[in-house]
């Protein structure tokens, strides 16, 4: 398996993230004031040191005032339509949501190379392991989850979940929400994220 550090270099999100930050003239402490996110935090994220979850990237899309898929998008990219073969989407944009603890999920852009998109549809992994309190996170917007295979418990509120193949989710992502999968093998889902710019 391709490693997954190498894959997300490859995409250069930290160098996005620097680059808009400094065209709009913002400080690190300025960018940590508008996401709520630690200064360290931020500057490992710039410097390809921690891999962000989508919920403190879509964070810092916000305070940054572009879309999501400016992460996951080719410079100079103008394709109006977007064919993603299976297997192929994982060659630059494969990302693990946490890093300095086990991962609950990776996911993988299935939107990679499209521009100005409201909808951001990710292929998402789901690694077993026990539930922990800190994997809730919120953000604006809405999500749309499907499972594929598996078995995910979805917590959403007060409210705990356990969903299987066939089964979708259509939620608030306002609502604090976190999933891990349980069982003996980890689960996978599409998952489209849309977010007001």
């Amino acid at each position: 398996m391709t490693d997954i550090r190498e894959e997300v270099k490859g995409l250069q999100i930290g160098f996005k993230i620097r680059r808009l930050r400094q065209e709009r003239r913002m400080t690190l402490q300025n960018l940590s004031e508008a996401t709520g996110l630690s200064k360290p935090l931020l500057s490992q994220v710039e410097n390809e040191q921690v891999i962000p979850p989508l919920a403190t990237l879509l964070r810092i899309a916000k305070a940054l005032k572009v879309g999501l898929h400016t992460f996951f998008q080719e410079e100079g990219s103008i394709e109006k339509c977007i064919l993603v073969r299976a297997g192929e989407g994982g060659q630059q944009d494969v990302h693990s949501s946490r890093s300095r603890r086990s991962s609950p999920y990776e996911y993988q852009s299935l939107g990679y190379g499209k521009k100005q998109r409201s909808l951001e549809p990710f292929l998402i992994q789901f690694e077993v392991q026990p539930w922990r309190d800190d994997l809730l996170v919120s953000h604006e917007g809405e999500e749309f989850l499907y499972i594929l295979q598996g078995q995910v418990e979805f917590h959403y509120g007060d409210e705990i979940m356990t969903v299987g193949p066939g089964d979708s989710l259509y939620y608030d992502s306002n609502e604090p929400h976190g999933y891990v999968a349980v069982g003996d093998v980890p689960a996978r889902a599409v998952a489209v994220i849309y977010s007001q710019d």
